[in-house]
């Protein structure tokens, strides 16, 4: 059959095609707002899914895929891991150990509840382990094999420990034996620099003893950062820093003699070799130190003084200055003459070798005694117990004997009786007769 040929030319079918293709465009394009101004189209039932081969009304479906997931967690090998960990270091007795899907339950029995969560610590580090149900036991009866044990375990550590730590503490210790050379170099230097020999003996001891604190100190926290590689001279001042407040209440008195002890070294009225008397004690100072004062007494008798003693109470110094005035006391009768007497007496005051000569001699009628008229006698000499009693020995040997050789009578003491009546006296003989005055003997 002979084909039809198109009444159009090729060039109206080209234009009529275009055409077609324009309104098709603008059709879709005026109807895409609506189409997505429309709700979705719910999801088909999935006995009304379409067949093969047909079209589904509204937008495609995306079907999720089911992915099959797999068991990972081998409970047999956590379990026999972690048993392995317990039995190896023999913390807990008859251990248990059991794993479902990664939740481990452990049984067993121990005498210390550390290693109940130790064993609980364990279990969790283990791979695989999601959680730890720990049903552990802490025995707290008591039984002497498990202390025996847990005593030896202890002194075995510690053994341990300390053999570990030895070559540091060896260090720490030849660290300490060097301080104490240092600080006996560091005393000798110090004795030997300018100056030293014009300073009072208290303030050298105390700058001695400053220098020396503080060399030990030096060293003490050089031995323990080696000996404790974990301390720190920081931390270590620190501690001290925290504890002081503590430690000074608790020692009080302690600190108080301390601080009055550098108050005495460093600028006090009396040094080593002085003579105090303070409250009963009487004697020879022999040593200050920071704490204490030794007090050697006349009779030999060590007495030691806390420093706050001496710095609150009054003290008297009695070799503050190079001499001391002495004062005694001398009666005359009274028929004796005042001025005379008193002649006397200073010529042999002032012939004595232990009385200061460049000092004045006082020498005053002082009282109307009883039987006597009393001069008070004072002069100057060495400032030393043994030194004014001495000079006291010869001064009143002097006036003795100057009194007996110019005849002027020391009384002893005596009264003077008036009667208003007249007294008959009589002398008895030894066999009771009477005397020739007329009185009886009593025969």
């Amino acid at each position: 059959m002979p084909r039809r040929r198109s009444p159009l030319p090729a060039s109206a079918s080209a234009v009529v095609r275009t055409a077609l293709a324009l309104g098709l465009t603008a059709t879709v394009a005026a109807a895409a707002p609506r189409l997505l101004q429309e709700p979705p189209a719910a999801e088909a039932p999935a006995d009304e899914v379409p067949a093969d081969g047909e079209a589904a009304e509204g937008p495609e479906l995306e079907i999720a895929q089911v992915i099959p997931v797999e068991q990972t967690v081998d409970d047999d090998k956590i379990a026999a891991r972690i048993t392995a960990l317990l039995t190896t270091y023999d913390y807990i007795k008859n251990p248990g150990v059991t794993s479902e899907g990664g939740v481990v339950k452990l049984t067993g029995t121990t005498d210390v509840s550390a290693h109940k969560d130790l064993a609980r610590d364990w279990a969790k580090r283990v791979e695989g382990v999601f959680g730890v149900q720990n049903d552990i036991v802490v025995d707290r009866s008591f039984n002497a094999q498990r202390a025996w044990t847990q005593v030896r375990s202890s002194v075995q550590t510690l053994w341990e420990d300390f053999l570990e730590q030895s070559p540091l503490l060896l260090v720490a210790l030849v660290a300490l034996l060097l301080t104490g050379v240092l600080a006996k170099i560091a005393r000798f230097i110090f004795s030997r620099t300018p100056g030293y020999g014009k300073l009072r003996s208290s303030l050298q001891d105390l700058l001695e003893q400053f220098l020396v604190v503080g060399v030990w100190v030096l060293g003490v926290l050089i031995a323990a950062t080696v000996a404790f590689p974990g301390v720190t001279p920081g931390s270590l001042i620190a501690t001290l820093g925290l504890g002081g407040v503590a430690i000074g209440f608790a020692f009080k008195d302690v600190f108080e003699n301390f601080l009055a002890g550098i108050f005495i070294l460093w600028k006090f009225p009396f040094d080593r070799g002085d003579f105090i008397e303070c409250g009963e004690v009487k004697g020879k100072i022999q040593q200050i130190t920071i704490r204490n004062t030794l007090v050697r007494q006349p009779d030999g008798v060590l007495v030691v003084i806390p420093n706050a003693d001496l710095f609150k109470n009054p003290v008297e110094v009695l070799t503050n200055w190079k001499s001391r005035r002495v004062t005694i006391t001398c009666g005359v009768a009274y028929g004796e003459d005042v001025d005379a007497s008193r002649e006397v007496i200073h010529q042999a005051v002032a012939g004595c070798e232990t009385v200061e000569s460049r000092k004045p001699i006082e020498i005053f009628a002082d009282e109307f005694a009883d039987s006597s008229v009393n001069f008070k006698i004072s002069w100057w000499a060495d400032p030393t117990p043994l030194g004014e009693r001495q000079s006291r020995d010869q001064v009143v040997s002097a006036v003795k004997r100057a009194l007996d050789d110019a005849g002027i009578e020391i009384p002893f003491p005596q009264r003077t009786l008036w009667f208003k009546e007249t007294l008959n006296l009589s002398n008895r003989d030894d066999d009771g007769g009477s005397n020739g005055d007329g009185t009886s003997n009593g025969g």
